[in-house]
């Protein structure tokens, strides 16, 4: 099997990241982003996606960490659609229902080529702020990884437990498309395919 591994660097004058992932590891992670609590989402979203994952990023953070969380999000697209290459053999869709406690959120994936985000998480509710950062990192993954993701709320009211349940759906269900089918020749697209 090939290996499915990228690296990427973005340097702008907000932000500088570096990231490297291995669709195929083992859980592995050396995280820092300077913001504790997405080094714990990525931290989760390795070691339930059994990625090998590095981040390394700074930004402009004494104003906001929107451009961290954004680049962070777009570098770890970059990584995904590269390592995964021409995506032959590859399953394309995941689904996963992760419960949290009292939430219950459903993450659901399609590696098809076209970008797009459908972000069902209330930003009505308290610490609305960091939903937004977390649409935005998600919004910077499918705009550069170019995947469908559907991330639903199903019930729960706990930003804590929802942004876990949420990181590790995200990691099962991009676990299960990116996985490779033995019965599957080629790109899995009657077009033929995913671009």
């Amino acid at each position: 099997m090939n290996e499915r591994k990228a690296k990427i660097e973005r340097k702008t004058n907000e932000t500088e990241v570096k990231v490297y992932l291995n669709l195929d590891g083992k859980g592995e992670t050396n995280i820092k982003t300077t913001y504790p609590f997405l080094d714990h989402m990525l931290s989760l979203f390795s070691s339930h996606g059994l990625f090998d994952l590095e981040v390394l990023a700074k930004g402009d953070t004494e104003v906001d960490y929107h451009h961290l969380v954004e680049d962070v999000g777009i570098c770890l697209g970059k990584a995904v659609k590269n390592a995964l290459k021409a995506k032959e053999g590859i399953r394309r869709y995941g689904s996963f229902f992760v419960p949290m406690d009292e939430v219950l959120v459903q993450v659901v994936l399609d590696i098809s080529g076209r970008p797009l985000l459908v972000f069902n998480l209330s930003s009505d509710m308290h610490r609305g702020e960091e939903f937004e950062l977390i649409r935005e990192f998600f919004r910077g993954f499918v705009s550069h990884s170019a995947v469908t993701l559907h991330i639903n709320l199903c019930y729960g009211t706990g930003f804590h437990h929802i942004a876990e349940a949420v990181f590790k759906a995200f990691a099962l269900s991009l676990r299960e498309a990116a996985s490779l089918d033995i019965r599957r020749e080629g790109i899995p697209s009657t077009k033929g395919t995913l671009d």
